[in-house]
């Protein structure tokens, strides 16, 4: 990892965890030219950015790089490990090796382990498996501002905390479409409506850039056709109608349970019997 100016470090590394101050991450950061956060997400046209990008860009990965990457990556890299109750995800799944292989050389930055939930864990930087490792606690930051039940996605809370940072470079969010693919799943945890609100106003003020999505917004043509409209009569109209397209929907989800109530009830007999996961049997452990 690129050398932190003495003045701006924060003292060693707490019982095993290594922190930085805001001057000393933008201090890391303020070089590079763009600071592109790659989703894992099919949305990704990485042969795009590649080739749009300069050579200055920071490419920021999340957890599971195999979901984007195809080999081992060559230019500027870091690797963000989100925690969860037993630590960093990679760690505790012993996928940190699987994932470190698509990195190395000089311009691989290191990881950073991540946590934006009080019930998330670090892990030590021995666990990396040799790789240069950072810690950033994001709950303090996402605290009053995130939904309450929900917990944030990674991406988003690395674009808010990098927009705060005020990086002289540009912000750059590639493949946050937040749209379940054929092969990767999105998970029910995070608020995805509220993120994708939250990103789309932040690039429309210019705090950050978003490949597609923004500039490709279907209602920017109703503004356009209907300039004596004012902008809050076409979101009403917008919003009136997805309330009917949401309420006729969810009389179709109704029937649908009712059909499948029968194969639920078989489905949840059985998962009785499945074995305990490693989380579970930590829980419990941690609850004696």
């Amino acid at each position: 990892m690129e050398a932190i100016p003495s003045d701006t470090q924060r003292a060693a590394a707490d019982g095993g965890f290594n922190f930085l101050t805001p001057e000393a991450w933008k201090a890391l950061l303020s070089p590079y030219s763009h600071v592109v956060l790659v989703a894992n997400s099919e949305a990704v046209d990485f042969e795009r950015l590649r080739s749009e990008l300069p050579e200055t860009t920071l490419y920021v990965f999340f957890n599971n790089v195999y979901k984007v990457l195809d080999e081992a990556f060559t230019g500027h890299a870091v690797l963000i490990a989100r925690s969860g109750v037993m630590g960093a995800n990679i760690v505790h799944r012993r996928e940190a090796a699987d994932v470190l292989r698509f990195f190395a050389g000089d311009d691989f930055l290191g990881v950073v382990n991540i946590r934006a939930s009080p019930e998330e864990n670090f892990s030590e930087e021995s666990g990396f498996k040799g790789a240069r490792t950072r810690h950033l606690d994001l709950t303090q930051m996402l605290g009053d501002l995130y939904p309450t039940g929900k917990i944030a996605t990674s991406g988003f809370a690395m674009a808010l905390w990098l927009a705060d940072l005020q990086l002289p470079g540009k912000i750059l969010l590639a493949g946050f479409s937040a749209k379940r693919s054929e092969k990767w799943k999105v998970f029910d945890v995070h608020d995805w409506t509220f993120e994708q609100i939250f990103l789309r106003l932040f690039a429309r003020m210019g705090a950050i850039s978003m490949m597609g999505g923004v500039d490709a917004s279907p209602y920017s043509a109703l503004a356009k056709r209907f300039p004596q409209v004012p902008p809050i009569e076409i979101a009403m109209t917008a919003a009136e109608v997805l309330s009917e397209r949401l309420h006729n929907a969810n009389g179709q989800i109704d029937r649908l349970m009712s059909v499948t109530k029968s194969i639920r009830a078989i489905e949840g007999f059985f998962r009785r019997f499945k074995p305990k996961t490693r989380k579970q049997r930590f829980l419990e452990k941690s609850k004696e």
